[in-house]
């Protein structure tokens, strides 16, 4: 037998490790771990998806005549006392980039070698492996408008081929541990439904009209103008591979240059993922440490007021709250917004993007850490391709662009149900008389937006020691 350990990959169809376990003419037993040390850098709202997508994929495993085996146990010891089990002689995974995972890698590869148990781990989760696109001089790009043109122009591999119920062990796993058994509570955000059915009624809604309005859509925050798969992603119940032809065969669809070059803007977007897995890959210390230093520190403040207001969705800055109450009521954030919000932690308030990171991998069903490492130090003025320092995002503005109506914002913000956009918009510019007749509930502005960009952009210049 063999036994193909499930991670990020809650799924049995387009997944090339279990494809490669099911062609080695071998039953395959699909094992997943519930690793108390990846548990530690887990949430509430996202192991509740975790959950939810592994009654899932134990169901399709059923629906072939076996079953997905969960077990709770360090990573290094669980795997191999399955594998030994049921006298496997090969475990293969899809490889994960971030540093806890490779680490628990190399740890599980090492006690499956002491047991003369043969290990083996393909690229799954991304379309092009850390190391295949490369710079002439260096590891990996640093600048995505290179990385793009290379990915763009990359074959692309097809969707791996399911296996059947002959390439299935006739295994009967224990019930899944819930959130309780695993010392969670039940979380505040109710999150998306994360399935494999589910993901790709997403993708065949976004792919049959939204898709070719993403380009000019996207950010617009009020409107369906996103796939939303990203918590889909995050755990793999579609396959890359299968997402990309559904965008390849839209495109194919589509009526114009227009809506084919938006079909190529949402593939741009799928590229980005990449890009940062990439980055990660080769710098797994971004998680806690700036990825472009600068000459002298940066003066992070202290401010645990702010910070808390922030999370809570209370600095007085409506598009910015709305954002934060999204996060709260769904475990989700609009991709427009959340820049918003992170330029506005670390600009505005000028508190260190660590904090804002530490929120989001807490509280977002979808938190992948390639991702929100590269979002946060991008908006930080401290990754790769990053938001220039003296550029600040201004929030009011964004919110009159993006939400011209306040649609948004009134609908996470219920303070504002009977105030019109100007004055929402203009919430800032407002006395305090007037802001106690429109919203007495809502809170006046903890920071001057236009006072705070030039102390960011001081803080930056003497990060960079511009003397």
């Amino acid at each position: 037998m063999n036994v193909f350990w499930h991670r990020r990959d809650l799924r049995p169809d387009d997944n090339r490790g279990l494809a490669r376990a099911a062609a080695a003419d071998e039953s395959v037993v699909p094992l997943f771990v519930l690793d108390p040390t990846v548990l530690d850098h887990a949430s509430p709202v996202r192991v509740a998806t975790l959950l939810e997508a592994l009654e899932d994929l134990r169901s399709q495993y059923r629906d072939r005549g076996s079953d997905l085996l969960v077990v709770r146990g360090e990573a290094s010891a669980a795997v191999p006392e399955v594998a030994a089990e049921y006298d496997a002689t090969t475990v293969v995974w899809n490889e994960d980039y971030s540093g806890l995972a490779r680490e628990r890698d190399r740890a599980v590869r090492a006690a499956l070698e002491d047991e003369g148990i043969a290990a083996e781990s393909l690229h799954d989760a991304i379309h092009h492996e850390p190391g295949s696109i490369t710079p002439n001089q260096g590891d990996h790009y640093s600048v995505f408008s290179y990385f793009w043109k290379k990915w763009r122009d990359r074959d692309k591999r097809e969707p791996a081929v399911e296996p059947d119920a002959d390439d299935l062990a006739a295994v009967s796993g224990e019930p899944i541990p819930t959130l309780s058994d695993l010392g969670f509570d039940e979380p505040e955000a109710t999150p998306p439904t994360v399935t494999t059915a589910a993901a790709r009624e997403r993708v065949a809604d976004f792919c049959s009209g939204p898709i070719y309005d993403y380009a000019d859509r996207r950010d617009y925050p009020a409107e369906s103008g996103t796939s939303r798969l990203s918590p889909q992603l995050k755990w793999g119940t579609i396959g890359p591979r299968e997402l990309y032809v559904a965008t390849e065969r839209a495109a194919e669809r589509a009526e114009s240059d227009d809506d084919r070059e938006s079909v190529r803007e949402f593939q741009r977007q799928l590229a980005w993922r990449e890009f940062y897995a990439h980055v990660l890959a080769f710098n797994p210390e971004t998680v806690t440490e700036d990825f472009s230093g600068y000459e002298n520190d940066i003066e992070w403040r202290d401010d645990p007021d702010a910070l808390a207001a922030w999370q809570a969705g209370e600095t007085g800055c409506p598009i910015v709250d709305a954002g934060m109450r999204q996060l709260q009521a769904e475990g989700w954030m609009h991709n427009r917004v959340r820049m918003l919000v992170a330029s506005f932690l670390t600009k505005d308030l000028l508190l260190d993007w660590r904090a804002g990171y530490d929120w989001f991998r807490r509280t977002l069903a979808d938190h992948d850490t390639a991702n929100d490492v590269g979002g946060w130090q991008w908006a930080a003025s401290t990754g790769t391709d990053a938001q220039p320092y003296f550029r600040v995002f201004n929030p009011m503005k964004q919110g009159r662009e993006y939400d011209p109506d306040a649609e948004y914002i009134r609908e996470y913000v219920p303070e504002f149900a009977d105030a019109s956009p100007a004055e929402i918009h203009g919430w800032h510019e407002l006395s305090d008389a007037e802001r106690k007749r429109i919203a007495p509930d809502y809170p006046a502005p903890i920071v001057d937006h236009a006072a705070r960009r030039e102390q960011a952009i001081a803080m930056f210049e003497r990060a960079r020691d511009d003397s």
